[in-house]
C-alpha cells in the first residue's frame, strides 16, 4: 500500500515512466536493507541451546602385530647341490666378460664368489685356487679388505685340507695388515680363524694318536 502511494505520488509531480521506475526501485532497495538489518538483529538476539563440547577424537596409532619381544623365526631353504652347479657356471661366465675386457677389480670378486661356491660344494682344490686368484687381483688393485677376507677364507680351506701351518701363516699375514689400518672388525675375524684353526689341529692330533695306538695295539695281538 506504501508502495502503491509513493507511485501516485510520482504521478503528481509530472514524472516520466522511466524515472518513476528508477525511484521505484530505489525505494525497494531501501526497504530490503532495512527489513534484512531487522532480521540479522532479531537472529543475533536469540537466544541457542548452548551444546555440550563434543570428545576429542583419538588419533588411531600403527602398532606391529608382534609384540616387541618377539623374536623372528627366519626358515632357511637349504640349497641344492644342482642350484649352486647353475650358480657356479653364471659366475664363471661373468668371471670370463670381466676378464676379457680387463675388469680386474671386479673380477677379484667374481674369483671371490667362485671359490664360496666350491666350498659349499666341498671341492676345497678349486676353491683353493680361485681364493688365490682373487688375492692376486686383490694385492695389485691395492684392495686390502679383500685381501684379509681372502687370507681369513684362504686359512678356512687349508685347514680343512690339513694344512695347517700354511694357515696359520695366512692368518698372521691378515692380522698384520688389519693392525696396519687398525681395522677391528678383521682383526676378531683373523682372531677367532685363528683359535678355530688351532682347536682343529689339536683335535687331529689326538685322533692320530689314538689311531696309532690302536694301530699299535692290534699289532701286538
Amino acid at each position: 500500500m506504501l508502495i502503491y502511494t509513493y507511485i501516485c505520488l510520482l504521478i503528481n509531480l509530472s514524472l516520466t515512466p522511466k524515472q518513476i521506475m528508477r525511484k521505484t526501485l530505489l525505494l525497494l532497495a531501501v526497504f530490503s536493507i532495512i527489513s534484512w538489518s531487522a532480521s540479522a538483529q532479531w537472529i543475533s538476539f536469540k537466544k541457542h541451546p548452548v551444546l555440550p563440547l563434543l570428545p576429542q577424537a583419538k588419533r588411531l596409532s600403527y602398532s606391529p602385530v608382534l609384540p616387541v619381544c618377539a623374536k623372528v623365526v627366519r626358515a632357511t631353504i637349504p640349497r641344492s647341490l644342482y642350484s649352486i652347479e647353475l650358480e657356479t657356471n653364471s659366475v664363471m661366465k661373468v668371471a670370463q666378460h670381466h676378464m676379457r675386457f680387463r675388469m680386474y677389480d671386479v673380477a677379484s670378486y667374481d674369483f671371490r664368489d667362485l671359490a664360496q661356491l666350491y666350498v659349499l660344494q666341498n671341492r676345497l682344490s678349486e676353491a683353493k685356487w680361485f681364493f688365490l686368484q682373487s688375492n692376486i687381483i686383490s694385492r695389485q688393485q691395492n684392495n686390502d679388505k679383500l685381501t684379509i677376507a681372502n687370507l681369513i677364507s684362504l686359512a678356512g680351506v687349508k685347514s680343512d685340507i690339513g694344512d695347517f701351518k700354511l694357515a696359520q701363516q695366512d692368518l698372521v699375514e691378515a692380522g698384520e695388515m688389519a693392525r696396519s689400518h687398525g681395522w677391528l672388525v678383521e682383526l676378531i675375524e683373523v682372531q677367532k680363524q685363528m683359535n678355530l684353526i688351532q682347536h682343529n689341529r689339536m683335535a687331529t692330533a689326538t685322533e692320530l694318536r689314538y689311531a696309532s695306538s690302536a694301530t699299535s695295539g692290534t699289532q701286538v695281538d
